[in-house]
Formats: structure tokens, C-alpha cells, sequence
């Protein structure tokens, strides 16, 4: 329920934004919106100055004479404005057979279209700029001052490849890392579908180290690397009548062991936890300056009832940043996400990064904006900030249907100074749109094969 409830909200609020930015634009240039829509197909209910408030579709002779109705449709997958005079989302072209009116989009010069048409990608830009300044304004960032490893698991990818506790990181694929957030970001995001060398000084000797990118592992929480200073996973707080509280296990206590296996991170911890579903199972703890063992039996929904987290030792510095600086650093968030979202685009294409890897639907929307919440409202307002400006840059693409292909025909027009016939446009609008269904069946079935 929690990942349907976020996902409407998220999709109801980019949606809004974007479709809010070419209404206001087509109002501003004295166009008529006959319809602004929250979702696509059969209208469900709406408003409007004529019939007001109404259930169902409207009746087939309703003349909105001007007015907008304001209406929200079965798919929650999108949206659209209804702009009189233009070929768009609902293939309307009973106006083919008219005179231009003065209203209509046709019939106004090429430079207020393309005001109209990109509103709405500007609107999801404003949006992701406006968030980021936030963010960084009111959110100190951290910066964890270390790139020093402090322990390596056992028999993981990073034991295996050569990584040895106290080794220094010094730089991935010949970029600097100075503290553990950009190596982070450099493992994980800056170098995704890449092998990695990272340079590392052990015992004031430099050395270099080959890393498969098959062997990171997909997602941060896993841990491939933990820096100096890391606790290992502790209990931050306990459920009553949960399985743990019954075993006698207390917040402020360390995991040590669980099933006899050595435990060093939270993923591991719940991992092992969770395929363990009603056994009881043996758990080493560590109490103060003692070691406890105990036992366990998760529950059929494979969790005990803890909060588990990692205490860090070392040091921690914030960064707080002034109103004006925020607004320099949120441009450069922006500039620096559409430079990996094309990137990322070239290593797809290339065959460098598998396309469910680096596309996801609804199901991965709804898990991500979920888990986000969970976390904060920042993070759930930061997480909705790059969905904005991934969804400004796949609008401004050149592909029917999208803003940049409306875009686009604008500017062929413009240039032969001769409108395209309106069977073409419809036929390049239908096009569009069946490889755009087509498209989004198989980005939703990636993401069922990966739940």
C-alpha cells in the first residue's frame, strides 16, 4: 500500500507540474485548453464551468466554449492538456475540416509554439532547480573525511579481488576521491557499466587494483567497501513482543554472528535474517564489554522487529551552504545529472549497461519513492527531483509524441515555411505512440522479472 500511495503521489505531482506548464503557457498565448488530464483513457470525473462537477465521460455534444474541463482518467501513467488546434495525445482532429481560428494552436506564429510545447519540460526543470536549492540549503552535507578501508567481509567480491583492511583508495579510473561519499559516487554512479582500476596505498606503497564492474554489486546498500571508523550492525531500537524482544536482545547491542555466520553489515544481517523465516536460529552479540548468545526465530514475514544501523567513529564534517551558494550548487547538481542521464543513454546503446539496469517503470517509481519516504522527507523530495529533470530530458528528445518531437516539427515547418499535412502528423503521433506503449510494457516486465 505504501509503494501505491507514494507512486500517485510522485506521478501526481510531476504529472501536475508538467502538464500545469503548457496550460499556463497555451492561456498565455491566448490559446484554448479544452481539456487538462491527470492520467490517460476514459475520463473517470471532472469539473468544468459548464457542467461542473460530473462522473463519466461527457456528453458527445458538450461545447466546453472556451472553458477547460479539469479531469482525472483511468491509466495514472501520465497526463496531457487538450490545446484546440493541435495534433496531440487524444488524435482529436475534427478541426481539420475548419478555418484556423485565432485561438488554436495552428494558427499562431512558430515561436509561441515551441514556447507552449517546451513549457512543460521547463516546468519539470524549475521544479528539479527549486528542490535542490532547497535541499542543499537546508540540508548540511556530509562528508565522511576517509577513504581508508576498515575491514573487508570475507570471502566477498572485494576479498577476493585484493583488498586488504587499512589499504588507502586513492583514486577510481584516475579520478581523485578524497573522502568516502565521492568514492562512493565514483564506484557506484559515475562509472556505472565500466571496469574500474583503483589506485590504493598499502604500507606508503602505491598499487593498483583491477575491478570487474560484474563484481560490484548493484545497489550501495550491499557494502562492497566499509571505511575505517564503521561499526559493525547495531540495534538502534527494538519492537515490543517482537521476535527480538522476546529473545532478550536490546538496542545498543552489536550483531557479531548470526547462524554462526560473521556478520559486518545491515544488508548482510537482514539477508541472513530474512531467509531463516520461523527458525530459530543462534545470534552473537556483543552487550558493553561482553559477548552474549542467544536465539532467535524471525517471523513468517521474515524479520525480528529491530532497527539496525552502523555507528562511525571516525570523522564527520558538515558543509552548510548560504541561499545564493545553494542556487549555485543545485545548477551544477542539475548540469552534472544530465550529463550521466546521456551517459548513461551512450552505455545502454553501446551495450556497456544492461537496459533494466539502467531503465525502470512504474514498480521501480513506486519501490524507490517508497523507500525514500521511509528515509526523510528531503530524501523523498530529492529522489522526486531527479525523477523531474530525468523526465524534463526524455520530454525534449526528438521522438514522436514526446515535446521534442512536437518540437521538432515546429522547426521543419518553420524552416519550409509549409505546414506538414495533418495525415502525416497523425500518423507520426500514432507511430510514436505505439512504440512508446510498446516500450513501457517491456520497461513494467523488466521490473517484474527483477521484484
Amino acid at each position: 500500500m505504501d509503494y501505491v500511495i507514494y507512486f500517485a503521489i510522485t506521478i501526481g505531482i510531476l504529472v501536475f507540474v508538467h502538464e500545469f506548464g503548457h496550460f499556463a503557457a497555451a492561456k498565455l498565448c491566448g490559446m484554448r485548453a479544452d481539456v487538462f488530464a491527470i492520467g490517460f483513457g476514459k475520463r473517470l470525473f471532472g469539473w468544468n464551468k459548464i457542467n461542473r462537477f460530473t462522473f463519466g465521460e461527457l456528453p458527445k455534444d458538450y461545447d466546453g466554449q472556451g472553458n477547460t474541463d479539469y479531469r482525472l482518467c483511468l491509466l495514472p501513467l501520465g497526463g496531457y492538456v487538450k490545446i484546440s488546434g493541435m495534433v496531440d495525445e487524444s488524435m482529436d482532429v475534427d478541426f481539420a475540416d475548419k478555418e484556423p481560428q485565432p485561438y488554436e494552436f495552428r494558427a499562431k506564429p512558430a515561436w509561441m509554439k515551441a514556447i507552449v510545447i517546451t513549457a512543460g519540460v521547463f516546468m519539470n526543470l524549475l521544479l528539479s532547480l527549486l528542490i535542490f536549492w532547497g535541499v542543499n540549503f537546508f540540508q548540511s552535507k556530509q562528508i565522511t573525511k576517509t577513504t581508508t578501508i576498515g575491514y573487508v567481509l570475507p570471502e566477498s567480491a572485494a576479498d577476493s579481488i585484493g583488498f586488504n583492511s587499512g589499504d588507502k583508495i586513492i583514486a577510481v579510473n584516475g579520478e581523485t576521491v578524497d573522502n568516502w561519499e565521492e568514492l562512493t559516487s565514483e564506484l557506484f554512479i559515475n562509472t556505472l557499466g565500466q571496469d574500474l582500476n583503483i589506485k590504493v596505498l598499502r604500507n606508503e606503497q602505491s598499487i593498483s587494483l583491477f575491478v570487474p564492474r560484474s563484481m560490484i554489486p548493484e545497489e550501495t546498500s550491499e557494502r562492497f567497501l566499509l571505511p575505517e571508523g564503521l561499526s559493525r550492525p547495531t540495534i538502534n531500537a527494538v519492537m515490543e513482543n517482537s521476535p527480538a524482544s522476546k529473545a532478550g536482545i536490546l538496542a545498543g547491542d552489536t550483531f557479531l554472528k548470526i547462524d554462526n555466520v560473521p556478520v559486518y553489515t545491515s544488508y548482510q544481517t537482514t539477508n541472513i535474517i530474512k531467509s531463516n523465516k520461523e527458525k530459530s536460529i543462534p545470534v552473537l552479540l556483543a552487550r558493553d564489554n561482553d559477548t552474549l548468545n542467544l536465539s532467535v526465530k524471525p517471523g513468517a514475514d521474515g524479520i525480528i522487529g529491530v532497527s539496525i544501523g552502523h555507528n562511525f567513529t571516525g570523522r564527520i564534517d558538515y558543509e552548510s551552504r548560504g541561499f545564493f551558494e545553494s542556487f549555485y550548487y543545485s545548477w551544477l547538481d542539475i548540469i552534472k545529472m544530465t550529463n550521466l542521464t546521456f551517459s548513461m543513454f551512450g552505455k545502454v546503446i553501446g551495450g556497456k549497461v544492461e537496459f533494466k539496469k539502467a531503465f525502470g517503470g512504474p514498480i521501480k517509481i513506486a519501490q524507490y519513492a517508497a523507500r525514500s519516504a521511509d528515509t526523510g522527507i528531503l530524501s523523498f523530495l530529492y529522489f522526486l527531483a531527479l525523477l523531474s529533470l530525468t523526465l524534463a530530458i526524455i520530454n525534449i528528445l526528438p521522438f514522436p509524441v514526446l515535446d521534442g518531437g512536437h518540437l521538432l516539427i515546429i522547426f521543419i515547418e518553420r524552416i519550409f515555411r509549409k505546414e506538414i499535412p495533418l495525415r502525416v502528423k497523425v500518423a507520426i503521433q500514432n507511430t510514436g505512440f505505439v512504440i512508446l506503449l510498446l516500450l513501457m510494457a517491456f520497461i513494467i516486465y523488466n521490473d517484474i522479472s527483477t521484484l
